[in-house]
């Protein structure tokens, strides 16, 4: 995370940050992407690469959003009613549901980075920028106002429905458009890649927060974390087929 001093913290503070998350995810992926190609500079392979890439946005968040990835997957792979799973997701243990997701989670993300690598490195890491983007673009429309929270205390009651359904749509309509004109540069196809990969990681993110919706009564930081992994998986892999 980038370390900012916080005089407050209220819901319009909270607005503040949801709308800029994307501006968040882009340094982000800047660093990951960074990484990744000074270690193919010096001599890496591209799977090594690759799961460098991974690690600098887990070590950046201390691995906030894998943790509530892996919390939410046990809180729906429970099958139990709301009150309960709830209750399951704030434990400080991983079930076998969370455990599985992570692990087929990072391995999509491992094995997407190093294809992308192994065709160029300038495709690896501009996936490495746009899944990070796009992670904390499913922040911002999933804190849109409508969606309610979970709990009414926690990272989720403090964000959820702070954002205009307007400003999400502007951020949204903002990081397709950079984007496409950044895929430009590499081409019509990846243009074109580009936009898709930004439009199916959000519908992917968006499904996941309908059912987190259903089955918990609204949203929790965990998952949030989820939605952002679930986005950053989803572009990779479409970046990468075809």
């Amino acid at each position: 995370m980038i370390p900012v001093r916080v005089t407050r913290w209220d819901r319009e503070a909270a607005r503040g940050g949801m709308l800029g998350a994307p501006l968040t995810g882009l340094a982000v992926g800047a660093a990951a992407a960074a990484v990744g190609l000074v270690l193919l500079f010096l001599g890496a392979g591209g799977l090594l690469a690759a799961v460098a890439t991974v690690a600098v946005p887990a070590v950046l968040t201390r691995g906030l959003h894998l943790d509530g990835l892996a919390d939410t997957a046990d809180g729906l792979g429970s099958g139990k009613p709301a009150e309960d799973a709830l209750r399951i997701m704030k434990q400080s243990d991983i079930g076998p549901f969370g455990v599985l997701t992570l692990v087929l989670t990072l391995l999509a993300q491992v094995a997407a980075l190093a294809q992308a690598y192994d065709a160029s490195w300038t495709r690896g890491a501009w996936a490495a920028v746009v899944s990070a983007t796009v992670a904390r673009l499913a922040l911002t429309l999933a804190a849109r106002t409508g969606v309610p929270a979970a709990r009414p205390e926690g990272l989720g009651a403090a964000v959820a429905g702070v954002v205009p359904v307007r400003g999400a749509v502007v951020a949204a309509v903002a990081v397709a458009g950079a984007a496409a004109a950044a895929g430009a540069l590499l081409g019509p196809y990846d243009m074109a890649r580009s936009v898709l990969a930004v439009v199916l990681s959000l519908a992917a993110a968006e499904a996941l927060l309908r059912h987190c919706t259903r089955r918990f009564g609204g949203v929790t930081g965990d998952v949030f974390g989820g939605l952002a992994e679930t986005a950053a998986t989803t572009a990779l892999v479409v970046l990468v087929l075809g």
